[in-house]
C-alpha cells in the first residue's frame, strides 16, 4: 500500500519524463499483435484441436498438455504444472426433454443439465408450475408445486446496458432454483438461459445444492423454446386446461475428485523478481461448444500478450507469472488453491490481471481495489486513448483472482473490459465455438493486456 501511495505522486511526474517511450513502445505492442500476431491461430487449436475442456474431462487433460507444449515452444523462462484436486461431473447421455400439451401434441426442447445436476434416473414425467421469478417461487405454496417440475422463467434485464449487471441480476436463479423448488416438493426444475437473445441455444451452469435440502434434476432450455412455453401455459390457464407436462431425462453422474493441474510460465524480473504480477484465464470450459469466448479467448489473450513482450525483448522488472487456471467454471480450485500455495510459499504478490469476458472489442480495464489503486490505473488513460480504450474504473477483477484478496489485502486485481452487448450470446452455450470470435477484436484484446502488463510492471 506504501508503495501505490507514493506512486500516485510519482506517477504524473514520471509520465511527464516517460510517456512518449511508453506510446512509442505500446504502439509496437499493437503492431506485433495485428501484424504478426499468433492468438487467432491459438486459439482455434484450442477450440479444434482439443475442444471443449470441462474439468476432469480427457479433453480437459489433453488442454493441459496443450497448454504446456505451447508454453515450451515460446521458451518462456519457466514452465511448470500446478498439481491440485478437481471436482469431476459428466453430462452423460445427451438430456431430452419433451413438452406434451392435453391434446397430447408433442415437441421437443432444447436443454442442457446445469453443471452438478443430479440425474432424473430414467424418463420422469409430471405436471408443470411456471414462476416469473426467484422471489415469486419462494413465497409459492407447497401445495401448488409438490410433485411438479418448475419452470422458472425470469429473464435478463435487457434495459440494462452492462450486460453482465443483467447476468448478475438473475444468476441466483441457476445457482438457487433447484434447492428452493425442492423446499416446496417439486419432482425437477427447469429454468430459462440466461442469455439475452431469443434463439434456439441452451445455456448451462454450475447450480448450487443447499445443504441438507434433497437434490432434484435441473435444466435449462433455450429462451427460445421458454417462451414457447409461457405463452402455452398462459392460454391454458385461461382456457382452464391444466394437463400439460413435462418430460425429462438427465442421465449426469458425479464422479471422485482427481488431479489436475494450473499450467504457468514466467518471465523472471531483471529487478525484483521475487515481486509477482499474476495474470490469466481459466482453461476449462463447459462441455457444450468449445469454450471459445469463455475463456478460450482469455486464456488466449494472456498468452499473447506475454509472447509479445518477450518478442519485443522487454526485460520486465517483477516477475510475470501467466497462469492458465482449471477449475473455474464448477468449483475455483485452481484460483484457490494457486492463491494459497502462493501465500504458503512466502510470495510476494503485487498485482493480478484476468481476462474472463470474451474476445470482443477492448474497452478498457476494471479494479477491484482502493481508490488510491483505481486513480493509479486511471494515470494510463491518455496512453491508451489512440487504442479507443476509455474504460478504467472500480470494478470487478476475475473469480480466479479473486483468492488472492483472501492472503494479500491490499493487492489490486485488475479486469479486462471488452465490449459486453455479444457475451450472453454464446456463453455457456453450443454457440460458443471459435467461428464465433472476430481475429481482429481477438488481438486488440491481447494488445490491450500486454501493455497494461508492461504499465504495471513498469510502474508498480
Amino acid at each position: 500500500m506504501k508503495i501505490l501511495i507514493a506512486l500516485i505522486f510519482l506517477v504524473p511526474f514520471l509520465n511527464g519524463i516517460s510517456q512518449k517511450g511508453d506510446s512509442a513502445f505500446i504502439r509496437s505492442i499493437y503492431d506485433e499483435a495485428l501484424l504478426r500476431g499468433e492468438a487467432h491461430e491459438n486459439l482455434r487449436s484450442l477450440c479444434k484441436d482439443i475442444g471443449a475442456r470441462i474439468t476432469g474431462s480427457a479433453s480437459a487433460d489433453m488442454a493441459i498438455f496443450w497448454s504446456e507444449k505451447l508454453f515450451e515452444k515460446y521458451n518462456f523462462d519457466k514452465v511448470y504444472l500446478q498439481k491440485i484436486r478437481v471436482p469431476h461431473w459428466e453430462r452423460g447421455t445427451k438430456e431430452s426433454a419433451w413438452f406434451i400439451n392435453k391434446k397430447g401434441k408433442i415437441k421437443k426442447l432444447n436443454v442442457l443439465a446445469l453443471g452438478g445436476s443430479v440425474p432424473s434416473d430414467g424418463l420422469i414425467s409430471s405436471g408443470i408450475i411456471e414462476f416469473k421469478t426467484l422471489e415469486e417461487l419462494k413465497k409459492a405454496s407447497p401445495k401448488k408445486v409438490k410433485g411438479k417440475i418448475v419452470f422458472l422463467n425470469e429473464k435478463m434485464n435487457a434495459h440494462l446496458i452492462n450486460t453482465f449487471k443483467a447476468y448478475g441480476q438473475c444468476y441466483p436463479i441457476r445457482r438457487n432454483g433447484a434447492s428452493e423448488a425442492s423446499k416446496l416438493g417439486a419432482k425437477a426444475i427447469i429454468i430459462r438461459s440466461l442469455a439475452l437473445p431469443v434463439d434456439e441455444h441452451p445455456h448451462t451452469g454450475s447450480l448450487h445444492y443447499q445443504e441438507g435440502i434433497k437434490k432434484i434434476p435441473a435444466a435449462a432450455i433455450s429462451t427460445m423454446d421458454a417462451d414457447f412455453l409461457s405463452n402455452t401455459l398462459n392460454k391454458s390457464i385461461r382456457g382452464k386446461k391444466n394437463a400439460q407436462t413435462i418430460n425429462l431425462e438427465l442421465n449426469c453422474r458425479l464422479f471422485s475428485d482427481k488431479d489436475s493441474y494450473n499450467v504457468i510460465a514466467e518471465m523472471k524480473g531483471k529487478l525484483k523478481p521475487e515481486e509477482v504480477i499474476t495474470f490469466g484465464g481459466h482453461l476449462d470450459s463447459w462441455d457444450t461448444g468449445e469454450g471459445a469466448h469463455d475463456d478460450g479467448a482469455g486464456v488466449i489473450h494472456c498468452l499473447e500478450a506475454l509472447r509479445i513482450l518477450k518478442e519485443l525483448n522487454y526485460k520486465p522488472i517483477h516477475t510475470l507469472r501467466l497462469v492458465f487456471f482449471m477449475n473455474e467454471e464448477n468449483g475455483n480450485r485452481g484460483g484457490e488453491d494457486y492463491a494459497s500455495i502462493a501465500f504458503a510459499n512466502g510470495e510476494k504478490q503485487i498485482a493480478a490481471l484476468e481476462s474472463d469476458r470474451g474476445g470482443f472489442a477492448p474497452r478498457g480495464f476494471s479494479c477491484d481495489g482502493t481508490d488510491l489503486q483505481i486513480k493509479f490505473l486511471k494515470q494510463f488513460e491518455s496512453l491508451f486513448a489512440p487504442y479507443e480504450l476509455h474504460v478504467f474504473e472500480k470494478g470487478y477483477g476475475g473469480v480466479d483472482i479473486g483468492p488472492l484478496k483472501k492472503h494479500y489485502k491490499n493487492i489490486p486485481l485488475f479486469g479486462f473490459v471488452p465490449d459486453s452487448q455479444r457475451y450472453f450470446d454464446f456463453h455457456h452455450s453450443p454457440n460458443d465455438v471459435f467461428e464465433n470470435v472476430n481475429k481482429r477484436e481477438l488481438e486488440l484484446g491481447a494488445a490491450s493486456i500486454s501493455s497494461l502488463l508492461y504499465l504495471l510492471d513498469l510502474n508498480l
